[in-house]
């Protein structure tokens, strides 16, 4: 009986050794980033700011303009649009044959997208220059 316990134990090694690695990595990493991080107390040198070794010039953090930001949320929207769509068209084939009708379903999607665009277009959140 000690056997078949001292057998069942040896399987969970892997997943404690796994659990081990996956506490001791994370607070290792914390812990020289905390002792030799840019921002180590007390040294000079490593609270510098460095660029390309010259001495940087103006703020450290420049403000960008928000027509930045709008333009990497409208792409990220039109990129989840195209990462519904696509699964959608290479299946679409297989739920026809199944008789089971999408159009519906993607015409209220496409459709929510299309006036979602109007809307952008219309505020002129496209239009650069602005």
């Amino acid at each position: 009986m000690v056997l078949a316990e001292a057998q069942s134990l040896s399987t969970y090694l892997p997943v404690v050794i796994q659990a081990a690695l996956g506490l001791a990595l994370p607070v290792g990493i914390l812990a020289a980033s905390h002792l030799f991080g840019q921002r180590a107390k007390g040294n000079y040198i490593k609270d510098k700011a460095y660029e390309c070794g010259l001495p940087m010039e103006g703020k450290p953090h420049p403000r960008f303009a928000v027509k930045f930001y709008v333009t990497a949320m409208l792409f990220i929207l039109f990129d989840i649009e195209v990462v519904f769509l696509v699964p959608w068209a290479l299946v679409y084939r297989e739920f026809l044959a199944a008789g089971i009708a999408l159009t519906a379903a993607t015409a209220v999607f496409l459709g929510t997208l299309v006036l979602g665009l109007l809307y952008e277009v219309k505020r002129g959140a496209l239009e650069w220059d602005k």
